[in-house]
């Protein structure tokens, strides 16, 4: 469709193509095929691994836009009912599987128990159902193969100490039988070191964290391969540009979560992957610098 109406709106037959297939024979094809400049992927990590290997045979230039773990630190000066609303978009828009998904909430330690209380409290409002119904907020998880791994991650998340406060297990009443549905989980007593807590899930599985000091959980938020987003709740501005410059990510959201912009570039560090989508930076991805030199003598 998107084809068609490129071709209505009088693109040029070849400018915009459409090849269809899976990645082990289209995508490998695309990426190392020496014809081909530029290639601009968003997936997993591993799949971006595989396709810088391959095009590195003809060194083409690559945009990756991978996954991520992504903490979302929340000081106790916040405001407290913005931090905890966006902190459920953050973490279980589209069931969790978002790349840049706040799946890590830090929470200074003397509001963490209150302030995980909130939020799984607004989880727990969320309608569950058909993706197709407007009433819906969460629809179900992509395929079984995804909510076995989801649920793979809750089991061991509880077998190593976490306690989920909402959700924690597969809907398969009335309505979810047929369907791949997971609801919103919070888990609180979780640590850095969990499965659940180092590893993309993909799935709507939230992890609180409580934390004492900036330095600490500047630490604590960096450790990871990953380095997509983060979110930063406080009052004080002076706070916000610290932590802004000093977390390893390629956007850092004060007060907000995941804005989008146009204008603004957006990409990832680390496992992340790199090159940056948006703003101009995103056009210069796909040119190449050429100089000419002329004698007029």
């Amino acid at each position: 469709m998107l084809a068609r109406l490129a071709e209505e709106a009088g693109v040029p037959p070849g400018v915009f193509n459409v090849v269809t297939g899976f990645g082990a024979e289209a995508g490998a094809a695309l990426a190392a095929h020496p014809g081909i400049d530029k290639l601009a992927f968003t997936g997993s990590d591993t799949t971006g691994r595989a396709i810088a290997a391959a095009a590195g045979s003809n060194l083409k230039k690559l945009s990756l836009e991978l996954g991520g773990k992504s903490p979302n630190i929340v000081f106790a000066d916040a405001d407290l009912d913005a931090a905890a609303r966006t902190a459920v978009i953050a973490a279980f828009a589209n069931s969790g599987q978002v790349c840049s998904a706040g799946t890590r909430l830090f929470v200074e330690q003397s509001v963490h128990r209150e302030f995980a209380g909130r939020v799984a409290h607004i989880a727990q409002t969320l309608r569950i159902g058909d993706g197709m119904d407007p009433e819906t907020d969460l629809g179900p998880l992509v395929s079984a193969r995804q909510l076995a791994r989801v649920c793979g991650h809750m089991d061991d998340a509880r077998a190593a100490g976490a306690t989920a406060i909402s959700g924690g297990a597969r809907l398969d009443g009335a309505g979810y039988g047929q369907g791949f549905f997971f609801p919103p989980t919070v888990l609180v007593d979780a640590r850095d070191d969990m499965r659940a807590v180092r590893e993309e899930i993909f799935g709507p599985i939230l992890a609180t964290l409580p934390f004492t000091t900036e330095d600490e959980v500047v630490t604590r938020a960096n450790a990871t391969p990953f380095g997509l987003g983060a979110g930063v709740w406080t009052r004080d501005v002076g706070r916000a540009h610290r932590l802004g410059r000093r977390l390893r990510a390629g956007s850092v959201w004060v007060n907000c979560y995941n804005a989008i912009d146009p204008a603004m570039p957006s990409g990832g560090m680390k496992a992340s992957g790199y090159g940056r989508e948006y703003g101009r930076a995103h056009l210069d991805e796909h040119l190449e610098t050429k100089s000419l030199w002329i004698s007029s003598r």
